[in-house]
């Protein structure tokens, strides 16, 4: 009897060592308090994309991207507008607000 215990406790001792642990977390955020399982990486840069970036910089007069350069803070779009005229648009990565049109 006391074989089949000493068995019984190795198997289960073997079994819960061998499954993975996940650990969980919980976020208080704008979106309000949320549990994180804990199987998602977290979330890396929350600003806007290069892809958003161009597309606001189209909806200030940019016709042709010719370069799209990433700083610490800002996004900025050279290019020509509608007139062959060069053009600068510099946009905050993180509000997505234009900060200056050259």
């Amino acid at each position: 009897m006391l074989k089949v215990f000493a068995i019984a406790a190795i198997a289960a001792v073997t079994v819960m060592s061998a499954t993975p642990s996940f650990s969980q977390s919980i976020e208080i955020g704008p979106g309000g308090v949320r549990v994180n399982p804990g199987l998602e990486p977290p979330p890396r840069d929350m600003g806007i994309t290069e892809r958003q970036a161009v597309r606001i910089a189209r909806r200030e007069g940019l016709q042709d991207v010719d370069s799209v350069t990433r700083r610490a803070n800002v996004f900025i779009i050279r290019g020509v507008d509608r007139d062959d005229d060069d053009i600068k648009v510099v946009i905050d990565r993180q509000t997505g607000r234009v900060l200056s049109v050259e």
